[in-house]
């Protein structure tokens, strides 16, 4: 089996499907290791890769006025027990498009791989970027994944970012996301993780209100099991008339796993506001009992409902 096989396969096994790649009106790009492997543009959609001597540059430009109908899909892994991926990503939504993403970033096999993202995105006025980012790290949890983001919305823009990693062990994850809104912009920053064994989790995510009216919210849902360990820090920054934003952070501990929560509200100007909300503890003790009356055993129980708190 060829590399490319082998990340089709564990697309598959994070619930992606290689069908999508087939299909004529669905832009996507595939990048295995530092090699681009596949590549498909579409009108108005403008995508520039190229291979570096560290790893892989990538352009995109989606021109003004344009509105993708399906997501365009990007797949990035590593397919190999050891190695390293560095991705350069620059995103330009010019005024009044629209575009989403769907990212798989699969490793399914990585016992010493490190993955490097650093992306760059200017979101135009009027212009809407939705962004699903799903994650496969394989059984060994030798694996550092560092994701970094600047994102800047233009007046009337909107940017929504899912992150999800809650199949098979994580690593070291270490997530640093800054996001400005201007005038009437939206802001919606979500990540799910489980970590289990040793695994490490730091989530650092910053949201700056600037203009007037603009709207964030940072949500973060996270369960650690074992000897795993995250650190979640949420910032938001209230800084126009009309700002409004809230900081939203869900924990769940099993084992000796230990969590913590960050959140950090600013406010600078008298009629902006900023809310936040931390919560971290064991499993509900009634939606156990509730469950087990239904005949789960307790394992079964905390089950459900940590994957329930996952989405």
């Amino acid at each position: 089996m060829n590399e490319f096989d082998e990340l089709m396969s564990a697309l598959g096994t994070a619930g992606g499907d290689e069908a999508i790649l087939a299909d004529p009106e669905t832009a996507h790009l595939v990048v295995v290791g530092n090699r681009i492997v596949s590549s498909r543009s579409l009108p108005g959609l403008e995508v520039e890769a190229d291979e570096t001597e560290g790893g892989v540059r990538l352009k995109i430009r989606l021109r003004e006025g344009v509105h993708l109908t399906t997501p365009v899909h990007t797949c990035f892994g590593v397919v190999h027990r050891e190695g390293a991926q560095q991705i350069e990503i620059e995103v330009v939504l010019e005024r009044n498009s629209s575009a989403r993403f769907i990212a798989h970033c699969l490793f399914p096999k990585a016992e010493r791989v490190r993955h490097i993202m650093d992306a760059h995105i200017e979101i135009g006025e009027g212009a809407s970027m939705g962004y699903q980012e799903r994650h496969y790290h394989g059984p060994f949890g030798g694996i550092e994944v560092i994701p970094k983001a600047v994102v800047r919305i233009g007046s009337g823009g909107r940017y929504t970012s899912d992150f999800t990693l809650t199949d098979g062990r994580v690593g070291s994850l270490a997530i640093d996301y800054d996001v400005e809104a201007a005038e009437d912009a939206v802001v919606e920053l979500t990540a799910r993780v489980f970590g289990h064994g040793s695994d490490e989790i730091r989530i650092r995510e910053r949201v700056v209100l600037d203009g007037e009216n603009a709207r964030g919210i940072i949500k973060t849902r996270i369960a650690v099991e074992d000897d795993a360990v995250a650190e979640v820090t949420g910032i938001t920054e209230g800084n126009a008339s009309g700002a409004r934003g809230h900081v939203d952070c869900m924990e769940i501990i099993r084992d000796r796993a230990v969590a913590k929560a960050i959140p950090i509200v600013s406010v600078t100007h008298p009629q902006a506001k900023v809310t936040h909300e931390a919560a971290i503890g064991s499993v509900d003790k009634h939606q156990m009992e509730t469950l087990m009356a239904h005949g789960l055993a307790p394992e079964e129980a905390v089950d459900v409902i940590v994957k329930g708190m996952l989405g």
